[in-house]
C-alpha cells in the first residue's frame, strides 16, 4: 500500500465536513430508504427476463446523489447497523478497518429475497481527480427460483479540476448464471466542452444472453430521473426505473426498541457526534468525534500488542489470491431490528 493511500485511509475529516451518519448507514439506506419498493418486484417476475430486468432496475435504485465536500464517518472496526423496513431486515458490519471492508446481509420474512454484500473502496489518483473503485460483489438471491445475481458497484469519481464535482462512473456488470443473462450498465457524464458542463448522471447499457451475446433490451436514461428500456425485437420502449417514485418521500428510521440497540450500532456509536452536528455545535462535535476515533485507535493498538486478530461477529471473512475480499453471513436470516423505517 502506497504512502499516499495510507494517508487517505487514515485521514479524518473535521466534523464540519461530515454528514451526520456513518458510511455503514449510507450503504444501508440504499436498501431500506426507498419510496417505491423495487426489491420486492424482483421475486415477482413471471419469467427469467422479467426478474432480471427487475434486478437491474433495483440496482439502479441503490444509486443516490453524492454531495461534494461532505463525507460520512469512517466506520469503526466492529461497528454494526441493524434496521427493519417492513418485512425486510438489514444488518451491516464493518468487518475490516485496514483495508476498509463492509458487509451487508438482508432477508425478508417471506423468504423470497436475500442480499449479501461485501464492499471495499480503493482510491485511485489521476492528478486532477480521485476515483474510488468499489471492489466486491453485491449478491441478490431469489430463493424460490434458485437464482443468484452478482452485481458490481459504480465507482465514485471526485473531480477537482477544472470544476469541483462528485459523480458515479464506470460500468456495472450484472450476471445471473442460472438464467444465462447478463447486463452492462455504464454510468457516465454526457459530452463536455474542455471538461466543463455535461450531465454527470447518465446511464446507458443493455441486457443480453451470456451464451449467444444477443441483445434482449437496451437501457438509456438518467439515474436521478427516469431510465427506459427498449425491447431489441419489438422496439417497444417502457420505463425501467423512475427516481421520482423510488427515492422521493423517504422516511427517516426511528428507534422502536431502545433497549435492543447494540453498543456497536452506528446510531449509538456516533450518536453524540451526529446530535452535535445537527445542532451545529461544532466544538462538541469535534470533541465527540475525537473520542470515538481515539478509542478505536487505542483498542486497535491493544489488539496489535497482544497479537490478537479481529474476528467479525456476524460474518466470516476471507481474501483470495488476487486480494479480493469475500463475506458470508453466519446466520441464515436477519432478525427484526430495534430501528425501523416507518411505513
Amino acid at each position: 500500500m502506497s504512502m499516499l493511500r495510507r494517508v487517505v485511509f487514515s485521514f479524518q475529516l473535521p466534523a464540519t465536513f461530515n454528514l451526520p451518519k456513518s458510511q455503514l448507514q449510507l450503504y444501508g439506506e440504499g436498501v431500506y430508504c426507498v419510496g417505491e419498493d423495487y426489491l420486492s418486484r424482483c421475486a415477482k417476475g413471471k419469467d427469467a427476463v422479467e426478474r432480471f430486468t427487475a434486478v437491474v432496475a433495483w440496482s439502479i435504485s441503490t444509486t443516490r446523489p453524492p454531495i461534494f465536500g461532505f463525507a460520512p464517518y469512517n466506520p469503526v472496526l466492529g461497528e454494526t447497523h441493524h434496521v427493519s423496513s417492513g418485512s425486510l431486515h438489514i444488518l451491516l458490519e464493518q468487518v475490516s478497518h485496514r483495508p476498509p471492508v463492509s458487509a451487508l446481509h438482508a432477508t425478508d420474512d417471506s423468504g423470497d429475497v436475500e442480499l449479501v454484500w461485501c464492499q471495499n473502496p480503493i482510491p485511485k489518483f489521476h492528478g486532477t481527480s480521485v476515483e474510488a473503485t468499489v471492489k466486491g460483489k453485491r449478491h441478490v438471491r431469489l430463493l424460490k427460483f434458485n437464482e443468484n445475481y452478482e452485481i458490481d458497484c459504480p465507482n465514485l469519481l471526485i473531480r477537482l479540476l477544472p470544476a469541483p464535482s462528485v459523480e458515479w462512473s464506470g460500468t456495472v456488470r450484472i450476471v445471473c448464471k442460472q438464467s444465462g443473462l447478463e447486463a452492462e450498465v455504464c454510468y457516465y457524464r454526457s459530452h463536455t466542452f474542455l471538461g466543463l458542463g455535461g450531465d454527470p448522471r447518465c446511464v446507458k447499457g443493455k441486457i443480453f444472453s451470456s451464451r449467444s451475446r444477443e441483445t434482449i433490451c437496451e437501457i438509456d436514461g438518467h439515474w436521478d430521473r427516469t431510465v427506459s428500456s427498449k425491447d431489441a425485437r419489438s422496439g417497444k420502449v417502457s420505463v425501467l426505473y423512475d427516481a421520482r417514485t423510488a427515492i422521493s418521500d423517504l422516511k427517516t428510521p426511528v428507534v422502536r426498541n431502545q433497549e435492543g440497540l447494540s453498543p456497536s450500532e452506528s446510531a449509538v456509536f456516533w450518536g453524540e457526534v451526529s446530535d452535535a452536528i445537527l445542532k451545529k455545535d461544532w466544538e462538541r462535535s469535534r470533541q465527540a468525534k475525537r473520542r470515538v476515533e481515539d478509542t478505536a485507535r487505542r483498542l486497535d493498538k491493544e489488539r496489535n500488542d497482544k497479537g490478537e486478530v479481529w474476528i467479525p461477529k456476524h460474518f466470516s471473512l476471507s481474501q483470495d489470491k488476487h486480494g479480493n475480499w469475500e463475506c458470508w453471513p453466519l446466520e441464515k436470516s436477519v432478525p427484526p431490528a430495534p430501528i425501523i423505517v416507518p411505513s
